[in-house]
């Protein structure tokens, strides 16, 4: 049997972001005798909620299991920009991996946004789910020249953009920067009334919200199963690993490493003071900053990265990190009103080559995982309930390859 690491949600993130609870679900219960389902779901964030709305309309039988309410670890602090473009640029990405293959990926999370969008008209789900068009700014050591030749890779991989130079920049969305790539295609939501959504539709269909703690599980036998807190085992044919950045012993990779990241929330801005759009903005630079607006006319903003995963730590950085992005939320837009509305940060997973991990356990064959997540958390998580569910389900495609957990390793 395998144990698995276990943290606290209060460890996943402080402080206080803008999502708040919107839409109704039914409560997690508790489990009163040993069962059996087709797959169990560790973890009710938005990858566990996307996991169990895809297996329960592929017509599973699926236990969704946290410790706490669902929704309340990680992906309360996500910003939602549900962007396509990845944290390594396609050039960036080709010289790991080739350019056909740097490619296919790109155009695989093109694809996600994409239907992740068409799931939420479909299933209805009020989350303020939007398209966006993206802006990414030239920054430190990445100018014109590299964004202009980035823009014509993803030209030649058959991706959407447009190379702009300063005085269309500054004409047109009022960013002093010397040049950008502005591409449609991304979008952004609520990510809390997003996964309520998700979990509400995937209980509508019989999915069974347990809170309970899962504190060991075993996926080498003719059959998978967790044990809970309670003594309570659940058997079943999967168990799908959605635990955020917590990652067990069993699914280490070289690749994966933990980091903290800040964000805050300004007071309703006047539109003089936001961009058009409202696009998605972040820098192309390896210590980037992001932001997007709300509905209510807010700015989001966040960056000031560190690889750190202690919360103890993270959160006595929190009036530092704070204070810097204010200070780069007003170099970057001088028309807006630095009136703190909430501040927070929280811990994700990512990879060395930007690439999440995803598919089966090695040498656990009915345990399967989704981690490494980098700034594609949600854009991501979509993209793994599909090739999870097709794992689940006996089917398996070429491309998945390109996030198994135990793909070749970029020298």
């Amino acid at each position: 049997m395998l144990d698995p690491q276990t943290t606290r949600h209060d460890d996943l993130r402080k402080g206080q972001g803008p999502w708040l609870p919107g839409i109704p679900r039914p409560p997690g219960g508790r489990l009163e005798a040993d069962t059996r389902c087709d797959v169990v779901v560790v973890g009710a964030g938005i990858t566990g909620a996307l996991m169990a709305e895809h297996l329960t309309a592929m017509g599973k039988d699926v236990a969704l299991i946290d410790r706490e309410r669902e929704g309340f670890g990680s992906t309360a602090a996500s910003t939602a920009m549900l962007q396509w473009e990845i944290d390594l640029r396609l050039s960036q990405l080709a010289a790991l991996y080739g350019f056909e293959n740097a490619a296919e990926v790109y155009r695989l999370s093109c694809k996600a946004v994409a239907s992740l969008g068409e799931l939420v008209s479909e299933l209805a789900i009020p989350c303020g789910f939007s398209p966006r068009q993206t802006i990414y700014l030239s920054a430190g050591d990445v100018g014109p020249r590299e964004l202009l030749a980035e823009c014509e890779a993803r030209r030649r991989a058959g991706l959407p953009g447009d190379f702009v130079e300063h005085a269309q920049l500054m004409n047109g969305f009022g960013f002093d920067r010397a040049a950008a790539i502005i591409s449609p295609g991304s979008a952004e939501a609520d990510p809390l009334s997003l996964c309520h959504g998700l979990v509400a539709m995937a209980a509508r269909r019989g999915a069974r919200l347990l809170r309970e703690e899962a504190v060991s599980f075993d996926g080498s036998g003719k059959a998978a199963a967790v044990t809970l807190k309670s003594g309570r085992i659940i058997e079943a044919d999967a168990i799908v690993l959605a635990t955020g950045y917590v990652m067990p012993g069993c699914v280490n990779d070289d690749l994966h490493r933990v980091a903290s990241s800040w964000a805050i929330a300004t007071v309703p801005q006047s539109p003089q003071a936001l961009w058009p759009g409202p696009a998605l903005v972040w820098e192309a630079s390896e210590d980037y900053i992001y932001c997007r607006t709300t509905t209510d006319g807010r700015i989001v903003f966040g960056g000031e990265d560190e690889e750190i995963d202690d919360p103890d730590q993270r959160e006595a950085l929190g009036a530092e990190k704070t204070a810097a992005l204010m200070g780069r939320l007003h170099a970057l837009l001088p028309k807006a009103k630095l009136d703190l509305g909430y501040s927070w940060s929280g811990a994700f997973g990512q990879t060395g080559d930007g690439l999440p991990l995803i598919g089966r356990v090695p040498g656990h064959p009915r345990l399967l995982a989704a981690y490494g997540y980098g700034g594609n958390g949600i854009t991501f998580s979509f993209l793994a309930s599909r090739i999870l569910g097709a794992l689940i389900d006996g089917r398996e495609e070429s491309w998945f390859r390109h996030f198994a957990i135990d793909r070749p390793k970029p020298g």
